[in-house]
C-alpha cells in the first residue's frame, strides 16, 4: 500500500489495530504505553513495540510530547499508520523519530498481522 510519508524510517513488526482515534495525552500512559481511555477498543493494551494502526489522532497538542516520552521510556510504537494523520500525531512522530505513514486504507490490516513499513518510500506491506 502506498500513502504519504509523515516521518521517515523503516521497521517491521506486529500490527496493533484500533477502529477508534487515539489521543496520546490523557489516554495513553507515557511510562507504560498502555491505553488508559475508558471504553477505548485498546483499553489496557500497550502500544509499545507494535506497528500502531488507527484512523487519526485526537486531543491536545501535549499528545506530541507524550509520544516523545513514550520513545524515551522505551514504550513507543515501532511505527504509526493512519488513514489521516492529524498534526499532533505528526509532530509527535517526527520529534520521536517514529516512522509514520498516512493516507493508507487501514481496513485490510488486522491486529497480529506482520507489517513492513518503509516510511521513506511511504510504503506499508502486510507480509
Amino acid at each position: 500500500m502506498n500513502g504519504r510519508k509523515i516521518s521517515g524510517g523503516q521497521t517491521e513488526g506486529e500490527a496493533l489495530v484500533s477502529s477508534a482515534d487515539i489521543s496520546f495525552y490523557g489516554s495513553v500512559d507515557a511510562l507504560t504505553g498502555k491505553v488508559t481511555e475508558k471504553g477505548h477498543p485498546l483499553e489496557g493494551i500497550s502500544v509499545a513495540g507494535k506497528v500502531l494502526v488507527f484512523p487519526s489522532g485526537k486531543g491536545s497538542t501535549v499528545g506530541s510530547y507524550t509520544l516523545y516520552r513514550l520513545k524515551k521510556s522505551g514504550n513507543a510504537p515501532l511505527a504509526i499508520i493512519n488513514r489521516e494523520c492529524d498534526t499532533v500525531v505528526a509532530v509527535g512522530a517526527i520529534i520521536s523519530e517514529i516512522p509514520c505513514v498516512d493516507r493508507i486504507d487501514i481496513s485490510g490490516i488486522r491486529t497480529g498481522d506482520r507489517i513492513r513499513v518503509d516510511a521513506d518510500k511511504a510504503e506499508v506491506n502486510v507480509i
